[in-house]
């Protein structure tokens, strides 16, 4: 289920569309650093830290990201964009 990540159940996973910037000044963001992480804009499909869509099931994410392949390789070019765990990624384990 696609919805806003405030008020989350935090006793269970929740699965979000993530990037990582593969270069320095990458042309999904630029200026930012190698190594940069990113979450996914659910509006513009753009490499952002807010206005995230959020899934229940990982399944549920890979699908979003697969309808949206052509905006987020566009976007988020020369970059795998892949489902992980919120709580994982905001501790930066993912």
């Amino acid at each position: 289920m696609d919805r806003n990540a405030l008020g989350l159940d935090p006793t269970r996973p929740h699965w979000v569309p993530a990037v990582v910037a593969p270069v320095r000044d990458w042309e999904g963001v630029p200026g930012c650093r190698r190594g940069a992480r990113f979450l996914i804009d659910r509006h513009n499909c753009r490499p952002a830290r807010s206005d995230f869509p959020v899934f229940d099931t990982r399944a549920e994410c890979l699908r979003w990201i697969m309808a949206h392949r052509l905006e987020l390789n566009r976007n988020a070019p020369a970059a795998p964009v892949v489902p992980v765990d919120l709580a994982r990624w905001m501790l930066g384990l993912a």
